[in-house]
């Protein structure tokens, strides 16, 4: 009984040290925790900041444009964004996307912000 618990507790403490952690600041890519980023300075407006990232850099390439099957669809507007925000926000957080292209620290603490800041149409 006692081989049994110390090698479950050796396990454990194994498997908690080798899980990836977030700790370069950065508030994406690592895993972990749910990518928090200090967004006191970061600009928060859809039409200025965000609304241009997902024209150039998600339906531009034909991933999400109008007719779009990928994933939640055609990213092209405030309605279609603004309704797929929490796997979107997920999604940029992890790092999964965009696919064949990756966004600026910038670029992804202003979707990440804008999101976690209520997602505004402004």
């Amino acid at each position: 009984m006692k081989r049994s618990f110390w090698a479950l507790s050796s396990m454990l403490f194994l498997f908690l040290a080798c899980s990836k952690s977030d700790d370069d600041g950065d508030g994406g890519g690592g895993g972990g925790g749910n990518n928090m980023v200090d967004c006191s300075t970061v600009s928060k407006s859809f039409a200025t900041d965000v609304s241009p990232i997902f024209a150039g850099t998600c339906a531009a390439p034909a991933c999400h444009n109008a007719g779009s099957v990928n994933g939640p669809g055609a990213l092209t507007n405030y309605t279609s964004i603004f309704a797929n925000r929490v796997a979107i926000r997920a999604a940029v957080a992890s790092g999964i996307m965009p696919k064949n292209t990756t966004l600026s620290t910038n670029q992804k603490n202003a979707i990440l912000c804008w999101i976690d800041a209520g997602a505004a149409n402004n």
